[in-house]
């Protein structure tokens, strides 16, 4: 009887390891920005950390990342990255301050467009959302995948989201963040890398959503969160924009994150970039299941990232206007 019990016991344990980690997800980051990005992972108090908290995302390329069950935390691209001198490693946007390629859990310095996820939270659910709430770098699109995902009905909000537009050139001159180009000539020319928040740039309570504004009774969208929230709708444009800019998957789901998606100007959920001075453009259309995305050129990289059954057809405009 005992060595019948210790064989089905190690069966059992056997069987154990054969498992995936109990609701733990795969985040695929691809690089679609014309230089090399180096995203920063930041875990949240109390959960696992990651196997990596930064590296180097060259153009083009893609990494994969495991989090563990129950995980949350934040992700975000620094750019315009270099080290000095002393071998100190700074970034003109979303630097962590901890002077390397490792934020070693120190998060983004505003400005800089921020992933969120709460895996396996309440209900058995993953919560994630983009959020410009501490401002924007640069566009960023995140697409559920696997099973849970396709299977998703109409009325889920497994749904992809994110900044599809370069915000920066129509960035509000008191939000803008310049920077000199990297070009030759006697004076470099400055151009726009980031567009700040409105409580970063004024820091008054009434934008910060603190003290008397607190709750959401009392802080309400702003002149400012608007030129966001019009530009990028399932994004977070404010602390209290919750009811159009939180998504949610059931646990298990894994996710593709895109920094700067060649889908740059493109729609879901009434998108509307022209609204905030993003010129049109004339390009391909994406379908993302009864969402509709606009693109400059589907490039491989980004089609790798849309897979299947997300990505049900391509069009031209020229085709889509038959």
């Amino acid at each position: 009887m005992t060595r019948c019990l210790t064989h089905v016991a190690l069966r059992s344990l056997a069987l154990l390891f054969l498992l995936p980690a109990a609701w733990s997800a795969t985040f695929t980051m691809t690089n679609n920005c014309g230089n090399t990005v180096w995203p920063g992972l930041l875990s949240g108090a109390g959960t696992a950390p990651l196997s990596t908290t930064g590296f180097a995302l060259a153009h083009g390329a893609s990494a994969t990342v495991d989090a563990p069950a129950s995980w949350s935390g934040r992700m975000w691209a620094r750019t315009l990255c270099a080290e000095d001198a002393t071998g100190k490693f700074t970034c003109t946007t979303g630097d962590c301050g901890s002077g390397g390629v490792q934020c070693n859990g120190r998060g983004a310095a505003p400005p800089a467009t921020l992933v969120e996820f709460t895996l396996d939270g309440s209900g058995g659910m993953d919560f994630f959302d983009v959020s410009l709430v501490d401002g924007y770098n640069l566009p960023m699109l995140v697409v559920p995948q696997g099973g849970a995902a396709a299977s998703a009905g109409n009325g889920s909000k497994c749904l992809a989201t994110g900044c599809l537009v370069d915000l920066n050139g129509a960035c509000p001159a008191d939000l803008k963040v310049m920077a000199a180009s990297t070009g030759t000539g006697a004076a470099a020319d400055e151009s726009a890398v980031a567009c700040r928040s409105a409580c970063e740039a004024f820091g008054s309570p009434q934008y910060c959503c603190s003290g008397a504004y607190g709750n959401p009774n009392t802080c309400r969208p702003s002149t400012y969160s608007q030129f966001f929230k019009n530009a990028c709708p399932r994004a977070y444009s404010y602390a209290y924009d919750d009811s159009t800019s939180t998504f949610t998957c059931a646990a298990g789901t894994n996710y593709a994150i895109t920094f700067c998606p060649t889908i740059t100007s493109g729609k879901f959920g009434g998108e509307n970039p022209q609204a905030v001075g993003v010129p049109p453009t004339n390009d391909t259309m994406v379908f993302l299941g009864a969402e509709q995305l606009s693109s400059t050129s589907v490039a491989a990289t980004t089609a790798a990232v849309l897979a299947p059954p997300l990505v049900l057809l391509l069009v031209s405009v020229a085709a889509a206007m038959v």
